[in-house]
């Protein structure tokens, strides 16, 4: 071997040890890259898997929340209708009473007016069919009135006129008047547990 051809293995050794030295160095930098970015993978998924859990958390309870009220509005829908019904049971009860059992209700209505007087107004049904002696029969329940010539627009009962006052004892007005009172004992009734 020639003086040229050992410098060249010189050099192509040196070369090739430095090659290995870049290659190594390389490997080891590709590794503390990949570590890097394993490592920073791991943590955005880590936090990506957190947002994903309060947003889960986050939509679970908005959906329970809205269904407890969609339960709950459906349920006082319900009950609304339940007490509706109820209170339409009691006026149709009412009107469908016979003309003595009506009657006999009137009078009970005209005691709570003891002491007054005036002009009874009717509708033209309870007008057309007033027993004989219906003012006599007012008149022992406490209320002195005469039964008017002209007829009122209401559903049943009557009102009675004295000066500029008038007292509503139509079944709708009184029905109205103690709906509270009717729908808490319909709640009671029907809805309690």
């Amino acid at each position: 071997m020639n003086g040229g051809d050992k410098i060249l293995n010189r050099i192509k050794s040196d070369c090739d040890e430095k090659i290995k030295e870049i290659e190594i160095q390389a490997s080891e930098k590709c590794d503390e890259i990949l570590a890097e970015a394993k490592g920073q993978a791991e943590k955005i998924s880590a936090q990506i898997a957190e947002q994903a859990k309060k947003k889960i958390a986050q939509i679970n309870a908005t959906s329970k929340s809205r269904a407890e009220l969609e339960v709950r509005n459906t349920l006082l829908k319900k009950r609304r209708s339940e007490i509706d019904r109820t209170v339409d049971g009691i006026l149709d009860y009412l009107l469908n009473l016979s003309d003595s059992d009506y009657f006999e209700f009137i009078y009970k209505l005209a005691s709570q007016l003891d002491g007054m007087s005036g002009v009874i107004a009717m509708n033209s049904k309870d007008k057309s069919r007033l027993p004989k002696d219906f003012t006599d029969r007012l008149a022992e329940a406490g209320l002195k009135a005469e039964v008017s010539d002209d007829t009122v627009d209401i559903v049943g009962g009557f009102i009675l006129k004295h000066g500029d006052i008038e007292e509503n004892m139509g079944f709708g007005a009184l029905i109205d008047a103690k709906r509270d009172e009717l729908e808490d004992y319909i709640n009671r009734e029907l809805f309690s547990e």
